[in-house]
């Protein structure tokens, strides 16, 4: 069932009880509201880095941030060329945008030497629970670069679930699996009734493969 928009504190709770919103397309006002089954979640204990990324991540020249563009990141997963008919539409930017502004939405991004945007992902943490929304990339490899540092980022300051919703053959090669809604609702409820995280995404970490992060915010 389609429905509009919701405010951010509806979204919220929606997330909390494992659904979330996409548009049928860019051009679509309106939403719906979905709950896999099954689920894909990218256990973080066990992501696998392939052998050609960690040279990659050790290569890397330019910056891996938290939050810097926000917006950027959001617009750019929206458009990115790959999904001609993209399930975020503009309520859904706003949404998210909202979300960041309440401290509940969070962007990596991986910058070129240049300095140009070359990458990254957002996605909404609540509790130990980050819930993966997009990733784009205009540099090879540039979003695979961004999940290596989230993965860091989540498993050092404690969260637990690192939702991916829907398995692809791209998340399967690090370690993504899936698992029955309620496992998924399981693992969801320990994440939420936890005590609250160390803060993912405004400290400095090294990544467990030996590449520290630069220019961390």
């Amino acid at each position: 069932m389609k429905t509009p928009a919701p405010d951010a504190r509806l979204l919220l709770r929606a997330y909390a009880a494992g659904i979330f919103p996409m548009a049928e397309s860019r051009d679509d006002p309106e939403l719906v509201w979905v709950d896999p089954d099954p689920r894909a979640i990218l256990p973080l204990d066990a992501f696998h880095i392939p052998r050609r990324l960690k040279r990659t991540l050790h290569a890397h020249a330019g910056q891996v941030v938290c939050d810097r563009a926000f917006g950027q990141v959001v617009a750019a997963c929206a458009a990115a060329p790959e999904r001609p008919d993209s399930w975020i539409n503009p309520p859904l930017q706003a949404l998210y945008g909202q979300l960041h502004e309440m401290g509940f939405a969070h962007s990596v991004e991986v910058y070129a030497p240049d300095g140009a945007l070359a990458g990254g992902l957002y996605g909404v943490a609540l509790g130990r629970a980050f819930f993966g929304e997009s990733m784009f990339s205009r540099r090879r490899d540039a979003s695979k670069i961004a999940l290596a540092h989230l993965v860091a980022r989540l498993a050092g300051a404690g969260y637990t679930l690192l939702d991916c919703q829907f398995m692809t053959a791209h998340l399967r090669r690090f370690g993504a699996v899936e698992i029955p809604r309620a496992r998924y609702r399981e693992l969801l409820r320990q994440a939420l009734d936890a005590p609250a995280p160390r803060s993912a995404f405004g400290v400095a970490v090294t990544l467990p493969w030996g590449t520290p992060l630069s220019g961390t915010l």
